[in-house]
């Protein structure tokens, strides 16, 4: 197989999820039977990415233990939980030496289907983007990060995030879902830029889309056909809400 057209994918599965009142690791929370991280392995399994590499850090032998069964699993650790952009630099090694695309998808999000994974692959390698975007359009999109295109080519010009938005940005319905797909190269080059000089004192993803842009890369988005993918799970009511969406056929997982 030809290492430049290689797609690795970095699970994000790091995270306490405090809000699940639960003392497991939120991608350990059970969804139809499954943990939410087996749901994630599967789509991506399906979508035909051979290479996963899990980023584990809280509760990690649990973690290990879910993905460990999978075929093309490996694992990298995030000491401290330093944002979404320090979780990705801490699969450096296993990424290593940058060929190919990387998918980058988060354990919490079990929606997501693997044609959407395929979707996105697809209209990154076609449209020649170093990055792309997973978004959905919301009919409330309070709390999230808005897509903001260029009304030239609908490429992506900027993720700007809720509380930094100003009131036309915050009209736009369309969302960042925290899925990715970069040229590997590109986006290691461009995570050895990003600062943590924010209010959390972390490391986001997405500054590296701005680094893009003002190296005069092209970076892009491609929407969800079904938006309910896009739904995480951050607290008990979102698994309720996640199940009664499976249960009614409103997604298929």
């Amino acid at each position: 197989m030809n290492p430049h057209n290689t797609v690795t994918a970095v699970i994000l599965a790091a995270g306490k999820g405090t809000r699940m009142k639960s003392e497991l690791p939120k991608v350990a929370v059970v969804l139809n039977e499954s943990p939410l991280l087996l749901h994630v392995l599967r789509n991506i399994e399906t979508a035909g990415i051979d290479r996963k590499v899990v980023v584990v850090g809280y509760r990690k032998d649990i973690v290990t233990d879910i993905a460990k069964s999978f075929p093309g699993v490996e694992f990298a650790e995030q000491t401290e939980q330093l944002g979404t952009g320090h979780a990705v630099i801490s699969a450096e090694k296993q990424l290593a030496p940058y060929t190919g695309y990387t998918i980058v998808a988060c354990g919490d999000a079990p929606l997501i289907s693997s044609s959407s994974f395929s979707n996105l692959i697809e209209h990154h390698k076609s449209h020649g983007y170093v990055a792309t975007v997973l978004s959905a359009k919301m009919e409330n999109p309070t709390g999230y990060g808005r897509i903001i295109r260029s009304s030239d080519d609908g490429s992506l010009l900027r993720i700007v995030e809720e509380k930094d938005a100003n009131p036309e940005e915050k009209a736009v319905n369309e969302v960042n879902t925290g899925t990715y797909c970069f040229n590997t190269e590109d986006l290691f080059g461009a995570l050895k830029q990003i600062g943590n000089n924010n209010a959390q004192k972390e490391y986001y993803l997405t500054d590296v889309i701005k680094i893009f842009r003002n190296e005069g890369k092209k970076v892009g988005a491609q929407t969800l056909t079904n938006a309910l993918e896009s739904h995480g799970i951050n607290s008990p009511d979102d698994l309720a809400l996640a199940k009664q969406y499976i249960d009614n056929g409103l997604v298929g997982v």
